[in-house]
């Protein structure tokens, strides 16, 4: 698959974060783990985004936030339920 055929298949969604409109592109089984994940919370997709970004930001890895994103939606498939 070449880069711009893999764009395709990306969806972007915009989030207002520390006061800054940034977006950002998943694939869209991620949003869907992201939407599932933030309701099991309680809270909106954009609450969940902004607390991940908080933690990311206050990490010393400095993980870009799609690959936060993914990181944690790849967690949050592979935990327990109970």
């Amino acid at each position: 698959m070449s880069e711009g055929t893999a764009g395709r298949h990306l969806r972007k969604r915009s989030f207002t974060l520390a006061g800054h409109r940034t977006s950002v592109a998943l694939e869209p089984e991620f949003w869907a783990a992201l939407e599932a994940a933030a309701a099991r919370r309680g809270v909106s997709l954009a609450g969940l985004v902004a607390m991940l970004d908080a933690r990311r930001t206050e990490a010393a890895d400095g993980m870009p936030l799609a690959s936060a994103l993914r990181v944690f939606a790849l967690r949050e498939a592979a935990a327990p339920r109970g």
